[in-house]
């Protein structure tokens, strides 16, 4: 059986990551709360990785898809997620998300359109209970990827399973159109 994902720190130190066809899907989380932020990245024809101060340094186009889940709790709730401070901010305006509000009042928000970073993108290093990991571009790649994204709005950041069943779905279909890649076989 192939592997689905795989930690992206471990894939380089194995020389396993892929250089066409890759999907990143990093998290962070707050240590005080539920307050969660998730990256998905999709590239194709890497020119190069390496390792950089922070993280890996991939040497192509990317196209990101952004997730933001609020706790019904949390103090900063009209404050723009672009504005936020650093470890609480997404690149985009309420304007620019779809929103989910869960029956608990947790809101998860997501990208309508997957943002452009020309020429070469990041992956910070995770630390603490943070995580990056690669899916590698299978026929049920997004199938995986629904399940990882219920699974972590529901134990990770305290979404109803319901809800998370529901919004989890609607990322990844967000993020099959959004983070589609020209693929060349």
């Amino acid at each position: 059986m192939p592997v689905k994902a795989m930690d992206l720190f471990d894939a380089y130190a194995k020389s396993q990551l892929p250089k066409d066809h890759g999907f990143i899907v990093s998290s962070f989380f707050s240590p005080n709360s539920a307050y969660s932020r998730y990256e998905v990245v999709s590239y194709n024809n890497v020119k190069s990785i390496y390792p950089s101060g922070e993280g890996l340094t991939f040497q192509t186009d990317g196209k990101k898809l952004f997730i933001l889940v609020e706790p019904q709790n949390y103090a900063k709730k009209s404050e723009e997620p672009y504005v936020r401070s650093s470890t609480e901010q997404i690149p985009l305006r309420f304007s620019e998300l779809n929103c989910h509000t869960a029956k608990n009042q947790t809101r998860v928000y997501y990208g309508k359109k997957a943002v452009l970073s020309y020429g070469a993108f990041t992956i910070l290093k995770p630390t603490g209970i943070n995580f990056s990991f690669c899916f590698y571009y299978l026929p049920d790649m997004f199938d995986s990827m629904r399940l990882f994204f219920e699974k972590t709005f529901n134990k990770e950041a305290g979404v109803p399973l319901a809800d998370a069943k529901k919004v989890a779905a609607a990322v990844v279909e967000t993020a099959r159109e959004a983070l589609s890649v020209e693929f060349t076989s």
